[in-house]
């Protein structure tokens, strides 16, 4: 028997994790990480125990008070030991990069820095202080051991819940440590045997907020935790004829066409954000097309990728895979070719590469070309 650290959110998944790896016979330990202490009930950074709090409490993604109590009785009812740690000073890294990302013109992924810093960072930490052989969580994603090419992720079997792309981030040395006990359901599996388990989430939605920016409220975010910034400037076409002003480049991201404050004949789109000038530059839908990207800090999971070679590339989480060429350009850059063109290609975003359903790794897009 393993002695497994669950990261339990409070949802249906991580909930039915819990049962999962409980019935495979392994000894779980549940901890809920808590990202601030913006809630009453929240526990301080020494709490090692968090009180059950009332529902209706304040929603913070799937960081709340009341997901805390959600995780603390199923772990009760599963009989299995539970924790909630007060991770706010490491999170405050997330929030640091998630402004200072829209404030240098590119969209953030909040979520997969989570998972690389804290998730599987601060995770395994507190696996390895409690003796623990390995840390799960209720990603839908699965993990391969004993091929030829080594321990591989791979995405999961539901393909409209499969959340390989957000951790293309992790450690490849953690991959041999790591279980994803829903990986192999599918999602409505996942409910009908919470049900059957009596497992009290089971129809709890599924939480589709950044945690912590519950109003999806991105600018009011970034207005409040960096002050106000002098990023009101004009929206412009491509060839740079002036077509109004907006109210600051961070309400925008590559690809969006409602919520402009500006009207036309016909759709426009972002096309292009530049900081430096505080232009948005807006264009129609041919304009978004891009066959060319490069993409640096990169993240291999497997032994290493060649010169030159084909695979398939995921640009955003919602994005089809599509079928590319990949060249180094050094030491942490890649250059991607794709062989048809993709539309909202856009900076701070991960671009995630596969093989089949083999997660070979990924890197941040910096720049495209049409």
């Amino acid at each position: 028997m393993s002695r497994v650290v669950l990261a339990m959110s409070g949802g249906v998944d991580s909930s039915a994790s819990a049962y999962l790896l409980q019935q495979q016979g392994h000894e779980v330990i549940g901890l809920f990480m808590r990202s601030g202490s913006e809630a009453a009930a929240c526990a301080s950074p020494t709490d090692s125990l968090l009180p059950i709090v009332d529902r209706r409490a304040s929603k913070q993604g799937c960081c709340s008070a009341s997901d805390a109590a959600d995780a603390r009785r199923v772990a009760d009812a599963l009989d299995i030991p539970f924790h909630a740690l007060n991770f706010r000073e490491e999170f405050g890294r997330i929030k640091d990069y998630f402004a200072d990302e829209y404030l240098s013109g590119r969209t953030p992924n909040p979520c997969v820095m989570c998972n690389v810093w804290l998730k599987f960072g601060k995770l395994w930490e507190f696996a390895e202080s409690v003796g623990a052989e390995y840390i799960a969580t209720g990603h839908y994603a699965r993990i391969s051991e004993g091929s030829p090419a080594g321990t591989a992720l791979h995405r999961g079997v539901d393909p409209t819940k499969d959340q390989s792309y957000v951790l293309f981030g992790i450690r490849r040395d953690l991959l041999d440590r790591i279980l994803f006990p829903v990986g192999s359901f599918d999602k409505a599996e996942i409910r009908e045997m919470s049900r059957k388990a009596g497992i009290r989430t089971a129809d709890k939605p599924d939480s589709q907020e950044i945690c912590f920016i519950p109003n999806d409220d991105y600018a009011a975010f970034v207005a409040e935790y960096r002050g106000e910034q002098e990023t009101a400037g004009e929206f412009v076409d491509a060839a740079g004829n002036v077509l109004g002003r907006h109210p600051g480049y961070e309400r925008f991201t590559i690809g969006q066409r409602k919520g402009l404050g500006i009207t036309f004949g016909e759709p426009r789109y972002v096309v292009r954000i530049d900081a430096a000038s505080r232009r948005v530059v807006l264009g129609q839908r041919h304009e978004l097309a891009r066959t060319k990207l490069e993409a640096d800090r990169l993240n291999l999971l497997v032994d290493e990728w060649p010169a030159a070679f084909r695979c398939a590339a995921q640009i955003r989480y919602q994005h089809e895979a599509a079928a590319c060429t990949v060249e180094r350009a050094g030491d942490d850059m890649i250059r991607v070719t794709f062989d048809d063109p993709q539309f909202g290609v856009t900076p701070g975003q991960a671009l995630v590469l596969y093989d089949g359903d083999r997660v070979l790794g990924g890197g941040w897009i910096r720049s495209s070309h049409p």
